[in-house]
């Protein structure tokens, strides 16, 4: 087979790079201080979200069964109320960086949530990885962590921004030519940290000529994010980091999708997230990157498009995947956790006193 009829997974996965897009603008506020949560007073939400929309407005929703009311409130003062199951839409609010809201029950502990979108010129999947509710009923904290593509085009005053979030350290999932071609811009004052999920050995396949091949292929690139050698290098890194210090922290790739999107599901499932919410958290990269994965399709010839769109898209089989392999590979997510990401007991429960509050 010649070496045009071969591509590795670090081919397929930054394929994204050629993709442009600008992030919907949207109003987002200096970052959240909340942290640890009072088990005594649990947080009565099993339920909550704040959709930043495109009028400079806020959705808000929430769903608190064993509550009357709930008050919101935003940069000091309440905006709407609502009783145990509410959605309000909140306007005339200033514009800032990223705008708080706080839920607060009538009884219980309140909760602290923002758009999880970060808006920014140079990125289009750039967000939280908190917001999400665990089996247990606490919340990953959001204001801590983030998820991102590619940060080569982000604009002077997109770092000044990420400055003012807090970002303290950028973790950096992609391979060496990767970096190379659209090095970071890192905000003033953050750590850069090489974190290569694939490496320079990143598994080969043959360029796939159908659909079914391309997804394959994807499915078959996860597995490697799980058990490859690079990849627990490489994640062991960033986890050990987030134990160290969880906060103001962000990880990226190209497209912010697969070696990110493995990130995430990793720490989400290691705070007990329940795996339908992990999976939504993964397939959102479809909604966020839909309109720069469009302008890119519709450059190609159609039959070109229909093979490269299985790259582009997040699926649940992808995710599936990787799950599968942690049970194949080392029997249990506990297990992969220990031999692959070099997490002891002792370091998940730190890891959950910082992110989680309730």
């Amino acid at each position: 087979m010649t070496t045009k009829t071969r591509v590795t997974l670090a081919c397929a996965l930054s394929a994204a790079a050629l993709l442009t897009g600008v992030a919907a603008p949207a109003a987002t506020a200096a970052p959240a201080g909340h942290h640890h949560g009072h088990p005594a007073r649990a947080i009565p939400f099993t339920a909550a979200e704040v959709t930043a929309q495109d009028d400079g407005t806020y959705e808000v929703t929430w769903k608190a069964p064993s509550v009357r009311e709930v008050a919101v409130r935003a940069n000091g003062r309440t905006v709407a109320t609502g009783g145990s199951t509410g959605k309000v839409t909140v306007s005339g609010l200033p514009v800032a960086d990223r705008q708080w809201f706080d839920l607060v029950p009538d009884r219980g502990e309140r909760l602290r949530l923002a758009d999880r979108l970060i808006a920014l010129d140079g990125t289009v999947n750039f967000r939280d990885a908190g917001g999400y509710r665990t089996e247990d009923g606490q919340w990953v904290r959001m204001g801590a962590v983030y998820r991102t593509d590619s940060l080569d085009r982000l604009t002077d005053a997109d770092l000044a921004k990420l400055k003012r979030l807090g970002i303290s350290v950028d973790y950096d999932l992609r391979t060496a030519s990767e970096r190379a071609s659209a090095p970071d811009r890192v905000p003033a004052g953050a750590r850069y940290v090489v974190a290569d999920v694939l490496g320079a050995d990143s598994p080969v396949f043959a360029l796939p000529t159908t659909a079914a091949e391309a997804g394959q292929m994807m499915i078959d690139g996860e597995k490697t994010m799980v058990s490859g050698e690079n990849a627990k290098a490489a994640y062991s890194t960033v986890f050990s980091g987030l134990v160290r210090d969880a906060d103001g922290v962000l990880y990226h790739c190209t497209a912010g999708k697969d070696r990110t999107g493995w990130a995430s599901a990793a720490l989400l499932t290691a705070l007990g997230v329940p795996r339908e919410t992990v999976m939504a958290d993964y397939l959102a990269s479809n909604e966020y990157r839909a309109e720069a994965n469009a302008a890119a399709l519709a450059a190609m010839p159609a039959a070109q498009a229909a093979v490269y769109k299985p790259m582009l898209d997040v699926r649940a089989e992808y995710l599936d995947s990787g799950f599968a392999e942690v049970e194949d590979a080392y029997g249990s997510f506990a297990r992969y956790e220990r031999k692959a990401l070099g997490l002891d007991a002792r370091e998940v429960r730190r890891l959950k006193a910082d992110l989680l509050v309730g």
